[in-house]
């Protein structure tokens, strides 16, 4: 008997790869408006970031729609990042909101304002309670977040994605439907990033992390919601160590 999870996580894995096809063969806007050069000096392309983010929020909104809302949201600041802070040499929370004091408005604190924005939109109508609402929308974003502190070298976020994302699998319903979305979008990058043959990107790894947010707020209760709050806050304040961990694993 196929489940609902497993359909979750075949569209996911389905939607993600295809669309990372086709958007390699077609290049929008041309192969340079794609191109960035990763940690060792190569040259890859950004196809599997946007192609994930839709993949995910295609299948995160079939089974709640607020959860495919985030997903597309953090999808869509992480690309403006990308596009925008392209060549941005400042990173960090406290980098942005230092420029944010002079009143320069960065890429990354438009990122962190519309991402945190969309988190609690979210989590208002993921959940029902106004302190769980707003455990569910820092949960969402943290975990939007903390995927992109880890994406410092080929397959960290997916990677990261896959493992924290895994348990939910255990749980029953629409959060194991959701992690299983999570699942099936991040292992279908996954491949091609190990094999620096494209790379995520802030739209990808945004993506990622809301849909395993998503998936974290749906599992759980007040009690995991105010855990995982902490440990995705306790992540962005030590933003600096965790990408340095991430490099050296």
């Amino acid at each position: 008997m196929i489940t609902r999870p497993a359909v979750s996580l075949a569209l996911a894995a389905g939607l993600a790869r295809a669309g990372t096809a086709v958007l390699r063969a077609a290049a929008p806007g041309g192969r340079r408006r794609w191109e960035r050069t990763n940690h060792a000096g190569r040259a890859v392309g950004l196809y599997a970031g946007p192609a994930a983010a839709l993949a995910a929020a295609v299948a995160a909104g079939r089974v709640r729609p607020a959860a495919g809302f985030a997903v597309l949201a953090a999808g869509a600041c992480g690309a403006y990042d990308d596009i925008a802070g392209a060549g941005d040499p400042r990173r960090g929370f406290r980098a942005h909101l230092s420029a944010l004091r002079d009143g320069e408005v960065t890429s990354g604190a438009v990122k962190l304002f519309g991402i945190g924005a969309a988190g609690l939109l979210a989590g208002a109508l993921l959940k029902e309670r106004p302190v769980d609402r707003l455990l569910a929308g820092v949960v969402i974003a943290g975990a939007a977040h903390t995927v992109n502190l880890v994406d410092v070298r080929p397959g960290r976020a997916a990677g990261a994605v896959l493992a924290l994302a895994a348990p939910g699998l255990l749980r029953r319903g629409q959060g194991a439907e959701l992690a299983a979305v999570a699942i099936g979008a991040a292992a279908a990058v996954l491949p091609d990033d190990l094999g620096e043959r494209a790379m995520i990107g802030d739209t990808g790894a945004h993506a990622l992390g809301a849909a395993l947010g998503a998936a974290t707020v749906v599992c759980n209760g007040r009690a995991g919601l105010l855990a995982h709050a902490v440990a995705f806050v306790a992540a962005a304040v030590q933003g600096d160590r965790v990408s340095a961990l991430a490099r050296s694993l």
